[in-house]
């Protein structure tokens, strides 16, 4: 899966189980170039993360609800109203998206199919 911000495609890992999703960040080190999709989730914590990332909080109908830009590891975001996904990008994503834009996810195989 892919997701298009500002003409740049950014590869989407779509955590589902209990086991990536505890895993997801921990501990990795080297500056991540994917993105990682949290569905049904309403809230975030960087805790074990070693590095910075950028966040983005969407709706049911992928619509940007809250950014966060370069968020610190060892901090929280406690769940709010609306916000049905989270998604975490490499530094930088956040810069060239506002409240209010659509997210729009592309998978290669329907593409092609």
């Amino acid at each position: 899966m892919e997701i298009k911000i500002d003409k740049k495609r950014i590869k989407i890992n779509k955590l589902t189980s209990w086991k990536d999703r505890f895993k997801s960040l921990m501990f990795v080190f080297e500056p991540i170039d994917t993105g990682y999709w949290f569905p049904k989730k309403s809230g975030f914590h960087t805790y074990m993360f070693c590095q910075r990332v950028d966040i983005v909080l969407v709706d049911k109908k992928m619509q940007v609800l809250y950014l966060y830009p370069h968020f610190k590891s060892e901090k929280i975001i406690f769940p709010k109203r609306h916000v049905y996904h989270v998604f975490v990008f490499p530094l930088g994503t956040c810069d060239h998206l506002n409240i209010g834009d659509k997210l729009e996810i592309t998978d290669k195989k329907k593409e092609i199919a």
